[in-house]
Parts: C-alpha cells; sequence; structure tokens
C-alpha cells in the first residue's frame, strides 16, 4: 500500500465519553458519522461508538444511512437509531423503511413521498443557517400537515446553528429564540416528541448555558434533549470565538493516524531545484526523500514549501526511533511529494506520518487555509 490510515477506535471511544460527559446527563449526543465518518470510515466508527455508548448516528443520506444500519445489526446494535441529516429523494423510501431510518424532513414533498411508509420522522425549524428546514412562519402549518400521518410519528424537532463557535454569539441567540417559538406552537397544541436537539461538537465545547436551555426546552414537551456531535469525535474542535472558552478540546485525541513509506531517498546539491517550476533551490546540499502521495491523495497542494515561503511538514522516524520533522520542499504533486531528510537516518521503506502526533489536522488546514473537516473528509488511503 502506498498510503493507509490506522483509526483507534480506543481513542474514538475516549472522545466519545468526554463528549457525553460535557453534554451532561440531560443530553443525549447523536453520534455524527456522515461523510464516511469525516474519512475515517462509517461502519467501523459507528459500531465502535455503540460499544462505547452512543444510540443514535448522523449520515448524510439514505443509502449511507443503509451501510450503516447493516454495520450495526451485524454487530448486534440493531435498537440503535440512524438520523438521514441531508434529506432525501423519492427513491430513497424503499431504503429508509427497509433499513430503519428516521429521515429530517422539512417540505411537503417529502412528508408527500413518505405517506405511506408508516416510519418516524424529525421536522427541522429553519432559525437562521439558510440551508434547510421549515422557515419562520410555516412551522406550524408544516406541522399540521405531518401530523395527518399520525403525530406519534413526528418523533422529533430540530434546527442547526450557524455559529455554535461563538461564544454566547448573537445570531446563536437570535435562533435559540426562533427554536423556542417553534417549540411553544408544539406545547400549545399538546403534542409530545421524543427528542428535541440542536448544536454541535462547538456546543459541548463552548457554553454550558446553551444545553442547560436545550435541556429545559426539551422537557416542556416531554422529549428527550439531544446535540450532534461530529468533528470532536475525532479528535477536533472549532476554536471558540468571543467570550468564552474551550470546555472539551483539550481532552481529545485526533483518532486517525495516516502512514505512508519512503519510496526513495537521494541527495541534492546546493543550488538543485525541487519540483515543478522550480519553485525550491537549495541552498546547501541536502538529501531528501520521496514520498509515493500527493494531492490525488488528500495531501493538499497547499502544503507545498518554496523558497519564499515555508509549507507543511510530515514526521520521520530514524533509526533511533524518535519522530522528526521533514519539511515540505517544492510542490505537492499528483501523486508524488519530496520531503527534507537531511541529517536523518531514512531508507527506503521507512514509514512516514503524514497525519497523526506531530502532525495533525489542524496544522494542515492552518496552512492551507481551511478547517479540519476538509482536511479528513479529503484523506484517501486503505483502512487498517
Amino acid at each position: 500500500m502506498k498510503a493507509w490510515m490506522e483509526v483507534s477506535e480506543e481513542r474514538l471511544a475516549a472522545n466519545y465519553r468526554v463528549v457525553a460527559a460535557a453534554a451532561g446527563a440531560e443530553t443525549d449526543v447523536l453520534a455524527v458519522v456522515k461523510a464516511n465518518a469525516y474519512g475515517h470510515g462509517a461502519e467501523r466508527c459507528a459500531v465502535a461508538l455503540a460499544r462505547a455508548g452512543a444510540r443514535w448516528f448522523g449520515v448524510a443520506d439514505a443509502q449511507e444511512g443503509a451501510r450503516v444500519r447493516r454495520a450495526l445489526d451485524a454487530a448486534a446494535f440493531a435498537e440503535a437509531q440512524i438520523l438521514v441529516m441531508c434529506g432525501l429523494m423519492p427513491e430513497d423510501v424503499p431504503v429508509v423503511v427497509e433499513h430503519r431510518l428516521t429521515p429530517v424532513v422539512w417540505t411537503r414533498e417529502q412528508v408527500g413521498w413518505l405517506s405511506e411508509a408508516g416510519i418516524r420522522v424529525h421536522v427541522e425549524m429553519e432559525t437562521g443557517m439558510g440551508r434547510q428546514g421549515v422557515k419562520p412562519g410555516e412551522g406550524l402549518a408544516f406541522l399540521l400537515d405531518v401530523a395527518l400521518l399520525g403525530s406519534r410519528k413526528v418523533d422529533g424537532v430540530l434546527t442547526h446553528f450557524a455559529a455554535a463557535e461563538v461564544a454566547d454569539g448573537a445570531q446563536t441567540r437570535t435562533q435559540r429564540r426562533e427554536f423556542e417559538l417553534a417549540v411553544a406552537q408544539i406545547r400549545k397544541r399538546g403534542w409530545k416528541l421524543g427528542w428535541v436537539h440542536a448544536g454541535s461538537s462547538s456546543t459541548v465545547d463552548n457554553v454550558v448555558e446553551v444545553q442547560e436551555w436545550l435541556a429545559n426546552l426539551a422537557k416542556s414537551v416531554g422529549a428527550r434533549a439531544m446535540v450532534r456531535a461530529g468533528i470532536a469525535l475525532y479528535g477536533y474542535c472549532q476554536p471558540i470565538a468571543g467570550e468564552g472558552h474551550s470546555r472539551i478540546a483539550a481532552q481529545l485525541q485526533p483518532v486517525m493516524t495516516w502512514r505512508t513509506r519512503v519510496l526513495d531517498v537521494r541527495d541534492v546539491a546546493a543550488g538543485e531545484t525541487i519540483g515543478y517550476n522550480a519553485t525550491f533551490r537549495a541552498k546547501t546540499a541536502m538529501q531528501v526523500a520521496l514520498l509515493p502521495v500527493g494531492y490525488s491523495d488528500g495531501l493538499r497542494r497547499e502544503l507545498s514549501g518554496s523558497d519564499s515561503r515555508p509549507g507543511g511538514w510530515v514526521m520521520m522516524g530514524g533509526r533511533d526511533g524518535a519522530k522528526k520533522k521533514a519539511a515540505i520542499l517544492g510542490r505537492v504533486s499528483m501523486n508524488l511529494t519530496t520531503v527534507d531528510v537531511t541529517g536523518m537516518d531514512v531508507r527506503v521503506g521507512d514509514e512516514v506520518v503524514l497525519l497523526g502526533d506531530g502532525v495533525t489536522a489542524d496544522d494542515h488546514a492552518r496552512i492551507a487555509g481551511t478547517i479540519p473537516y476538509e482536511i479528513l473528509c479529503g484523506v484517501r488511503g486503505e483502512q487498517m
């Protein structure tokens, strides 16, 4: 294998326990495994999280939900609930029914497609994300339409905060007020729900008061509160902005270690250049290692190192076993990357850490000008 990913089920379970403890006894944690568990492998991660205590799982679509359901059933977690978070089309309905999935709905068309299915649904309220959900002012009429299916099938309502990492931010306060109005409409009619959920990893990492608010809101309609944690399960959190501090980030451990092997080692003389367009020129004699990975594998081109700016790095283990940083030299190519191993005892076949201890998705994201979510989701390689 030219590159492979090692996923630590022990770290994944430990991260789940950290999130669950911070969420509190009155709030359940939905484990988000969508986008193939942020690149970590949805089926494997769902089973590991179920063993750690998770009972709700979030997937992107019905097909992903079917794969996760088969894995959970095979591991004797048939009672687990799977939420399809990103909508559905008419052709998804048989999959939803067969694999006992719970879809999020917000349009009358979706309700119509499901009218004969006899399944439970969660209704999303649009409170400021501007993406999906029943728009303000239409919530009551929509809920009445869904109630025609039988009110017992409306198992939950939810919303999604657009800026949960901003401690006590104005946008979150506005969204909370909008969601309170939607839940109040349900309460006035005496409808009972199973679940009321809002928030993400940042909500758990951020302000305790938001979680207390959510728990009380859920109680008002006889429901359980739930938060949907994703990135924190895999060892990362968005930095907290505004007045506030992180509650759990320091306790989390990256779950993925991405590795490759040295393909070649060679000497480079002073003045020689490396990579496309000769963006790096050796100032002194150097030794470099060639790695059989590049941007087609998810190693971002922005990590390239040039004469004018340093790029990213990988972690090399020499004969002494100590890990050392090896800077990326020149442009990251489609399938190949060159790193500086001057002064290291490196040989062909030696293992290299592309992501893991010593170099994280946060490091890659900072250099690439993006977020760790995108880095993790972009990684390609065999899973170990």
